[in-house]
C-alpha cells in the first residue's frame, strides 16, 4: 500500500468548503454579513449579536470553546458553518486556560518563552482540528494598523488586531480574507455618499487576499453579493448553483 498519489485533486467548489477570515473596524456590519451564511453556528466570544437572528453557543472560557468544538465534529447536528466571533477573544481565552492549568498570572512566568509556546501550540492544534472538519469556517477580527518597515521607508498597514503569532497563523491556514471598510465618495452630480465595502485582494496598506481567484477586487459588505460573485463562473463569467443554500448540500472531505 502506497500513500502517493496517482490523480491531482480538484479546486474546491463550495463556499463552505474554504476558511474565511473577515475582519475591519467596529460596527462595519461583519456578524451580520457572517450571519447569511446559511446553517451557521456562531461561537459567540464577545457580545454585540442584539440585532442578529443566530444560532449560537456563548464562549467565555477555553473549555467551552472546546466542549462545542467537540459537539461540533461528532456531527450530529444540522450546521453546516462555523462562524468564530471573534477569534481575538479566543487567543485571550486560550492564554488564560494555559496560565491557569500551570497557576500563573503571565505566560513569562515560565522560562525561555515556553509559556508562549504552550499558548501557541494549544491554539493551533484546536484551530487545525475545527480547519479540517467537514464545514464551513469563518473567524471575524478586529483591524489595528502597524507600522511596516520597508527597503524604502515605513508605512501604516492594516491588519487583523490578532497577536503576531495567532495572526500568522490564522493567515496561513485562511483562504480568503476580506477586509472591511467605507468608502466614501461623491456621485457625477457631487452629491457624497458612503457604503460598505469589503477589500478582497492584496495591497502594501492592507491585509487581504483571495486564493480561489473569484473575488472582485471590491464588493459590497453584502453576503448576497459576496456570494454571487463567489458563484461566477471563471470561464464564462455563468452563475453556478450554489449547494450552499440548498439543503440537501453535501459536505466536503
Amino acid at each position: 500500500m502506497t500513500l502517493l498519489p496517482t490523480e491531482r485533486t480538484k479546486a474546491r467548489q463550495e463556499l463552505s468548503e474554504y476558511t474565511i477570515l473577515i475582519y475591519g473596524p467596529p460596527k462595519v456590519g461583519k456578524t451580520t454579513w457572517a450571519s447569511g451564511f446559511p446553517n451557521g453556528i456562531f461561537l459567540a466570544s464577545e457580545s454585540g449579536h442584539n440585532a442578529v437572528e443566530i444560532f449560537k453557543v456563548d464562549i467565555d472560557r477555553w473549555e467551552t470553546f472546546l466542549d462545542a468544538c467537540k459537539e461540533l465534529s461528532g456531527g450530529k447536528h444540522k450546521f453546516e458553518n462555523v462562524i468564530i466571533d471573534t477569534i481575538d477573544n479566543v487567543w485571550d481565552l486560550c492564554r488564560q486556560y494555559i496560565c491557569q492549568k500551570h497557576q500563573i498570572e503571565h505566560e513569562s512566568e515560565l522560562p525561555y518563552g515556553r509559556g508562549y509556546g504552550l499558548i501557541v501550540n494549544e491554539f493551533t492544534r484546536v484551530l487545525n482540528k475545527l480547519s479540517m472538519l467537514p464545514y464551513g469556517l469563518v473567524m471575524i477580527s478586529h483591524a489595528d494598523t502597524q507600522e511596516i518597515e520597508t527597503r524604502v521607508g515605513k508605512r501604516n498597514k492594516v491588519v487583523p488586531s490578532l497577536k503576531d503569532k495567532p495572526r500568522k497563523l490564522i493567515l496561513g491556514m485562511t483562504d480568503i480574507i476580506l477586509y472591511c471598510d467605507m468608502e466614501s465618495g461623491a456621485d457625477s452630480e457631487k452629491t457624497p455618499f458612503s457604503r460598505r465595502i469589503m477589500h478582497t485582494q492584496p495591497s502594501p496598506f492592507y491585509e487581504a487576499g483571495d486564493r480561489t481567484g473569484r473575488l472582485p477586487d471590491v464588493i459590497d459588505l453584502d453576503f448576497t453579493k459576496f456570494l454571487q460573485a463567489f458563484n461566477q463562473d471563471k470561464a464564462g463569467g455563468q452563475e453556478k448553483t450554489d449547494p450552499a443554500l440548498s439543503e440537501s448540500k453535501p459536505k466536503k472531505k
